[in-house]
């Protein structure tokens, strides 16, 4: 399952995800809005409200939020990154398109990696259902490997960052 796309913004490297969900556009906005549903499925909740200009802590760096329209739009920075939540009415549900604009396009796999495995947990997430970190992450390096083949990219950084996760060095 590969659903990323490599694409430029403003010149840099960005990776979208699209994914249309059996649910409507408010009940996906409090998904990705609201911190306590958050952290059910993605990497981190920001202590947010969401509200421009509120500045959050993760992971031991700043973030910011840029632009909040609800429900249709949410934009941060974190870390000198530029990430999004676009939703839309699709038919009885909605379509998500998550944007994450990256420093390194060597890193997209990688990074593309995490992105659609996080991004799996949403949908059971909305059913009330939970799919764990591990489950998600299962077939990573598959998906990496996917990834690297159809960006382009070198995908060493990405088996050294697996590597590392896993406690070995990396060689295999």
């Amino acid at each position: 399952m590969i659903h990323g796309t490599l694409e430029t913004i403003d010149g840099r490297p960005a990776l979208r995800f699209e994914r249309t969900l059996a649910y409507p556009v408010e009940r996906v906005w409090r998904a990705v809005s609201v911190p306590a549903e958050l952290e059910r499925w993605f990497p981190a909740a920001a202590d947010w409200t969401p509200a421009t200009g509120e500045t959050f802590e993760a992971y031991g760096a700043t973030g910011e939020v840029t632009e909040v329209d609800p429900p249709h739009r949410l934009a941060w920075t974190y870390a000198g990154q530029l990430y999004s939540f676009d939703l839309a009415a699709h038919g009885d549900g909605c379509r998500l398109i998550f944007t994450h604009v990256i420093d390194d396009r060597d890193l997209s796999a990688q990074t593309a990696t995490g992105w659609e495995a996080y991004l799996s947990r949403l949908e059971p997430h909305l059913a009330g259902k939970d799919l764990s970190e591990e489950e998600a992450h299962e077939q990573w390096a598959e998906m990496h490997e996917r990834y690297a083949e159809r960006f382009g990219v070198d995908p060493t950084p990405g088996r050294r960052f697996a590597a590392a996760l896993r406690g070995d060095n990396g060689d295999a």
